[in-house]
């Protein structure tokens, strides 16, 4: 039996037209699965790109595209146009198949083929093709096809790769990027392997399809398409609740802040705010400290400015995570940097030390360096004597800290010689270019996620927009840090005081969830990003629900038979496999996880090779639950020796502050999985119960 397949492209568009039409829509294809099965109403187009494109009539003058696979049953609609149009479109787009992450692809190809003329002209001319060093086969191995290749050879410069981000397939499109901004094959292959599946065949539209639920909505039948249909945008991600519209709305004389505890609706009161700031003119750029959270954030706004109509305020917005934004800005100015990697790091700091005879090891040297010569911007032996090293816990006398500055400046001088930068550094000298600039890019900076950006990452954004009224708007829990060591904003040029505010309701997890996951964090000397004690006394749920599920067992496999068994019972009790997230803190038992759930024939897929949406249950690291929700939610493998991960925590002997510091930060990972649970929580370990949690079960 035929099944369909939606675009996520299409379901943007079908709110946008007339009501009859949509009405129209919804009767042909409810009835797609009868009418289809011998082809019935699908035409083929005549000069297509694709010839397993089809239209399929609306009525007289709209029609439907329609990817028809040469082999299996799932029909993909991409676009509902008028005749003339959707001939048009059809005749120059290409569906394929990406060879690295095994997704499904749509691109332009006519406007690929017009473009090149130009470029090879241009490059003729040049001394030098911007990827003249990287190979066919190492560019093909990132999933870079024929078509794409060719367009590649002909640019010389990285603000062409900028430019071809609307004609590239978008995971394309991101490899280039990232080696045009001076990555190194490795770390872009890094990057993408949360995305990679091995043994692609990229003739297999079906499995592909599957395999993408970021982009094609897979609908089981006339009821679920009719609900897909009636409301196409998930708009409770961006419904702005009455608490929260003061902090959007209120005009700032600077900086302005606002905390919260989980599900209090930050992330929403960033995304209103930067939309209204747009709204009164001038560009607003939206950041966060993440890829994954920025594209987040850029659907959503797109998702308000679809529902609000306003689009055009919406134009004014640039969605981009910091460090993407310092990058830019950097290859502006000086092309692209030759970045350390982490390998090779450790090797200079080595290095130093062996030829110093310093006793502390790279590891405290590195986090020396970054920590506190970075982040606090000391330049000589003098200040650092006198600088502030707060989180450092190991206390340095004066002649150790002569030692220490020693091995920084050797260090420094040794990437200085070889012309090496890392992220920070290319992120202070992007701040740096700013400062200098009377041109700022930005008339208004919203930031997300705030807690967990690093003082060089402060110290850009506040260089990207002139101090003024409404000029920054930050939001953020200090009690879901899960990255770095705290700063102040103060320390950073973001002056605050006088303009924070706090939410208190949570809008997503039930109140037993939520009195659980707090008691976690209760007792914990957590630090606000204005150098206050943070508290989440206060934050409340008006929802009941369930108490969450705590079991212990005696055995890994007694703790997944039980992950089966609950997970099962959330499935018959009517809860869809979509809506059940399960989470752990190594992705060793994630891909265990999943397969325990696939043995009981739970459709099941890890979030390392995917997003939070899709047909099944999605399982990932406690460090993927950042910014995802779930009606129900399992953690597993919340035992001693698992949590906190023993690899994840500095020595205390080598450095007491940051030994203290990783604790805490595990501890976090901990209450942001949990909150991410909406209904029902249930958290299980076998052998000993995590030390976070065992002074719960008392």
């Amino acid at each position: 039996m035929p099944q369909l397949a939606i675009h996520k492209d299409f379901l943007t568009e079908f709110a946008a037209l007339d009501k009859p039409v949509r009405e129209r829509v919804a009767e042909v294809f409810t009835k797609f699965e009868q009418a289809t099965h011998t082809g019935l109403h699908l035409e083929k187009i005549t000069g297509a790109r694709d010839d397993r494109f089809r239209t399929i009539r609306i009525d007289q003058f709209w029609r439907g595209v329609v990817l028809a696979p040469e082999s299996g049953d799932t029909f993909l609609l991409l676009r509902v146009l008028p005749h003339d149009k959707a001939y048009e479109w059809a005749k120059t787009r290409r569906v394929s198949v990406n060879t690295a992450t095994g997704r499904i692809e749509l691109r332009d190809v006519a406007a690929m083929d017009s473009a090149l003329p130009q470029l090879e002209k241009m490059a003729a001319k040049a001394p030098e093709r911007l990827f003249a060093g990287v190979s066919d086969a190492v560019l093909r191995k990132l999933g870079v096809d024929e078509q794409t290749l060719g367009f590649a050879r002909t640019l010389t410069e990285p603000f062409q790769v900028e430019a071809a981000q609307s004609l590239l397939p978008p995971v394309q499109w991101e490899v280039l990027y990232g080696l045009a901004a001076g990555m190194s094959p490795e770390q872009v292959w890094e990057e993408l392997g949360a995305q990679i599946t091995e043994e692609v065949d990229p003739e297999d539209l079906e499995a592909a399809l599957r395999r993408s639920p970021e982009r094609v909505l897979l609908v089981e039948g006339p009821a679920e398409l009719m609900a897909v249909l009636a409301s196409p945008f998930d708009l409770w991600r961006i419904y702005l609740h009455p608490a929260q519209r003061s902090a959007v709305e209120a005009s700032y004389r600077g900086p302005a802040r606002v905390s919260g505890g989980p599900g209090t609706g930050k992330t929403v009161v960033a995304l209103h705010r930067a939309h209204r700031l747009a709204r009164s003119g001038g560009p607003v750029l939206l950041t966060t400290f993440t890829s994954t959270l920025a594209e987040a954030l850029e659907a959503n706004l797109a998702l308000l400015a679809e529902s609000s109509g306003d689009t055009e305020a919406a134009g004014r917005v640039r969605v981009e995570h910091v460090d993407r934004l310092a990058h830019r800005v950097f290859r502006e100015a000086h092309g692209r940097p030759n970045l350390l990697v982490q390998a090779r790091e450790r090797e200079l700091w080595q290095r130093v030390v062996d030829r110093l005879g310093v006793d502390l090891s790279p590891a405290f040297l590195a986090e020396e360096w970054r920590q506190v010569v970075l982040a606090r911007q000391v330049g000589s032996a003098a200040e650092y004597l006198q600088a502030k090293r707060t989180g450092r816990g190991r206390a340095l006398a004066p002649t150790k800290k002569a030692q220490v500055w020693q091995a920084v400046w050797e260090f420094q001088k040794e990437l200085s010689a070889q012309g090496l930068w890392t992220h920070e550094t290319v992120c202070e000298e992007a701040a740096r270019l700013l400062a200098d600039r009377d041109d700022k890019p930005f008339a208004h900076v919203v930031v997300d996620e705030a807690q967990d950006l690093s003082a060089h990452q402060w110290r850009l954004l506040r260089a990207a927009v002139a101090e003024g009224p409404d000029d920054m708007f930050v939001v953020g829990d200090a009690h879901q840090r899960i990255y770095g060591p705290g700063i102040t904003l103060g320390e950073v040029g973001v002056n605050v005081r006088g303009r924070s505010s706090k939410l208190s309701v949570n809008y997503r997890t039930t109140g037993e969830i939520l009195g659980w996951s707090l008691g976690l964090m209760r007792g914990q000397a957590v630090s606000d990003l204005e150098g206050e004690l943070d508290s989440l006394a206060g934050c409340r749920s008006e929802m009941r629900g369930a108490e969450p599920s705590v079991k212990g067992f005696a055995t890994w496999d007694a703790e997944l038979a039980y992950l089966r068994e609950t997970v099962g019972a959330w499935i018959d009790a009517g809860v869809l496999p979509s809506e059940i997230g399960v989470s752990a803190r190594s992705n060793r038992a994630v891909e265990q996880a999943v397969l325990a759930l696939e043995e009981a024939g739970i459709p099941a897929r890890a979030l390392a090779r995917g997003t939070a949406e899709g047909g099944g249950v999605a399982v990932g690291t406690m460090h993927r639950m950042k910014g995802l929700e779930f009606r129900c939610l399992a953690v597993v493998g919340a035992g001693n020796g698992q949590l906190p991960e023993p690899r994840g925590l500095t020595p205390e002997e080598e450095d007491p502050g940051a030994h203290s510091r990783d604790l805490l930060r595990e501890r976090s990972l901990l209450f942001v999985a949990c909150t991410r649970a909406r209904e029902q929580l249930s958290v299980s370990w076998h052998q000993e119960p995590s030390p976070f949690i065992e002074a719960l079960l008392s």
